[in-house]
């Protein structure tokens, strides 16, 4: 595929969306939204939203690594070199990659793999297919990811009732559900008052995880060997391929990584760092030494040590509290996910979708219901048939390794096309991150069989289906491109022929600005009529978060009658057409709602064999633009001021 211009082109003229070559400019500096707050309130602000995942992993990370080596018993050497693993895991991958290196790259601020595809984009001279299917795939895995994490999460948590009794046991599944379906259906009412508690909330959990451990590295203090990597290094070479299979669930203490980086645009840089680590590290190494120690000590401790290692009094406590914090770290994936699907819209990688605003002070709050309950679909059917956490801990790690991966992979073209180091050291910079988290995707694609194959298959369906769209938008960009008349010949062909003026405004959406948009020639061949103002109005996607307000609007007079509007929105920002024009009456344009017409061609598509894509890959196609939302509530139109009119295409 070509350079990514016209990547936005949709099925519809309705869509008048298109993305902009994206800029190599960049931006070091944290959000400039950040200022308003101190520091420290951010610090605790990301405490609860970034690190939710990452922190609830100690109720299973060390349980189910040290399950690969109770078939012969659990060994000193097996829990030193473990939580060493787990230790320098988290140092590696969390500490250096994300937390000090790859958060230098951001995109005006913001995070994610859809700023690193932005920003890999922006510098790529010819083709950018490699960076566009890169991005497509890491997008793709952290669906995966975002279903296995709520089910995987809210069942370790609430399994902890079973060690205060066993009466417990039939109602693990039962509650967690319950408390699933809860947690998506308040999402439709916003998560303001609620994200106000989750930092002070997740701070007091991380504060418990490190004095649990406290209390428990004097049972062995030999644990503290675990602090030098060689003991890590030491366990895989001496067990081979089961150490391997270790490595897969070591793994799961770094699972929640990537919200560091792609939530960097809500805290900024400063405050996640701090965060880290002031208090989410030094948590974690506690508590996983702790329970290191409580195992060396108490061996049968080892079938669920984080639950076991707590005195009696303690537990149920510390069962509400995993509970809380388990339901934090979904909702962060949960409004995580919201923001990606927001972004993969813009960026014309998936078909327009129904987007709620919850506030009316805050951006970045947005419920999109589809999204909503396919999640909740997917994460109840996952209890259903896992039951529990250790099995679902077969299924998670793929995803996550994979989009790792895949970050790596556009932070090299990143670090060596926008920050222009050279390729010796990029290589030597990029290739260590790689190759640890390539080992680490090989353990986990052990797991495959067991139900790793889960996250693939949601994955691999996912990227079919943003590939699909990609192609189909450009298929139809070009096929309606050819048959179009070029907008300029239409207005000299109407200063020869004058049509029969009506009053008012006449807007006409459109994708393609040089060309005349259907929905005019259908108002002039049928209605034989045309509005003392014509404006051809595109809406363009830019390569960054956010657009000023002084560089949104773009008008341009092409003759007395027709005027050309371009309107440029982040891959971050929700387009507000009404708005926009309401600011364009300082420029010359005579904007009133009420004597103003939008109009809108809505396409209808059949598949054919002959060209473009296979039969089977247009049908996806078709079901997707079916699926798409009205364009009239995207853009936010009032609907009695809408005029759609009807074509059909083959594709």
């Amino acid at each position: 595929m070509p350079d990514e211009p016209k990547l936005q082109a949709d099925v519809t003229d309705a869509d008048a969306s298109t993305s902009l070559p994206p800029s190599p400019e960049t931006t070091a500096s944290d959000h400039p939204g950040h200022k308003k707050a101190s520091v420290l309130t951010l610090a605790l602000g990301s405490v609860g939203v970034v690190y939710g995942d990452i922190g609830t992993s100690p109720l299973y990370a060390l349980r189910e690594a040290l399950a690969h080596t109770a078939y012969d018993g659990i060994s000193r050497a097996d829990v030193e070199g473990i939580v060493s693993l787990l230790l320098w895991s988290l140092v590696a991958i969390v500490t250096i990659k994300y937390v000090l290196f790859l958060m230098r790259a951001d995109n005006k601020g913001e995070g994610g793999i859809f700023s690193l595809l932005a920003l890999a984009q922006g510098v790529m001279k010819s083709r950018t297919t490699f960076v566009l299917v890169v991005g497509i795939l890491g997008a793709a895995l952290f669906y995966g990811d975002a279903i296995i994490t709520p089910a995987i999460s809210v069942l370790s948590a609430i399994e902890g009732l079973r060690i205060i009794t066993p009466v417990f046991d039939d109602f693990v599944v039962p509650l967690t559900m319950i408390i699933i379906v809860g947690l998506f259906f308040v999402q439709s009412r916003g998560t303001g008052a609620v994200a106000a508690l989750f930092g002070p909330l997740t701070a007091i959990w991380f504060l418990a995880l490190a004095g649990a451990g406290l209390m428990h590295i004097s049972d062995d203090p030999a644990i503290l060997l675990a602090l030098n990597p060689l003991n890590a290094a030491e366990f895989l070479l001496n067990n081979g391929m089961g150490g391997l299979a270790v490595l897969g669930s070591v793994f799961l203490a770094v699972t929640g990584a990537e919200a560091l980086y792609a939530d960097m645009g809500h805290f900024g840089r400063t405050p996640i760092r701090l965060a880290w680590l002031g208090l989410v590290f030094p948590a974690l190494a506690l508590n996983y030494m702790g329970q290191g120690a409580f195992v060396l000590a108490h061996p049968e401790g080892a079938e669920n040590p984080f639950f076991l290692m707590l005195p009696d009094v303690a537990r149920l406590p510390m069962v509400i509290m995993a509970a809380i914090a388990t339901i934090i770290a979904s909702q962060a994936v949960i409004t995580g996910t919201f923001s990606l699907t927001r972004q993969a819209v813009q960026l014309g990688i998936l078909p327009r979708l129904e987007i709620r605003h919850t506030s009316e002070t805050e951006e970045g709050q947005i419920y999109l219901p589809r999204v909503n309950w396919m999640l909740c679909g997917g994460v109840l059917l996952l209890v259903v048939l896992f039951e529990s956490s250790s099995a679902l801990a077969s299924a998670y790690g793929i995803a996550v390794t994979g989009t790792m991966v895949l970050t790596s992979l556009l932070a090299f073209v990143v670090v060596h096309r926008v920050w222009k180091w050279s390729l010796a050291l990029s290589i030597l910079v990029i290739v260590p991150f790689l190759f640890i988290e390539l080992i680490f995707l090989s353990a986990n694609l052990l797991k495959i069989a067991e139900g790793g194959y889960i996250p693939v298959a949601i994955a691999a369906y996912l990227a079919l289906c943003m590939w699909t769209w990609v192609r189909g938008t450009k298929i139809v960009y070009e096929k309606a491109h050819r048959e179009s008349l070029p907008l300029t010949e239409l207005i000299t062909s109407l200063g020869r022929k004058p049509r029969t003026r009506v009053p008012g405004v006449a807007i006409f959406l459109t994708s393609d600005p040089e060309m005349v948009p259907s929905a005019l020639m259908h108002n002039l061949k049928h209605n034989q009529v045309l509005h003392e103002t014509n404006v051809i109005l595109q809406v363009v996607t830019a390569p960054s978060p956010r657009v000023p307000a002084d560089r949104r609007i773009e008008l341009t007079t092409l003759s007395d009658d027709f005027k050309l509007l371009k309107l440029t929105y982040g891959y971050m920002e929700q387009p507000n057409v009404p708005l926009a024009l309401a600011d364009c009456r300082r420029m010359g344009l005579k904007f009133d709602i009420m004597k103003t017409s939008f109009f809108l061609g809505r396409r209808s598509f059949k598949a054919q064999a002959k060209t473009g894509m296979p039969v089977w890959q247009d049908k996806i196609f078709i079901g997707l633009a079916r699926s798409a939302a009205n364009a009239t509530d995207f853009y936010r139109i009032p609907t009695g001021r809408v005029l759609e009119l009807g074509q059909q295409m083959t594709i």
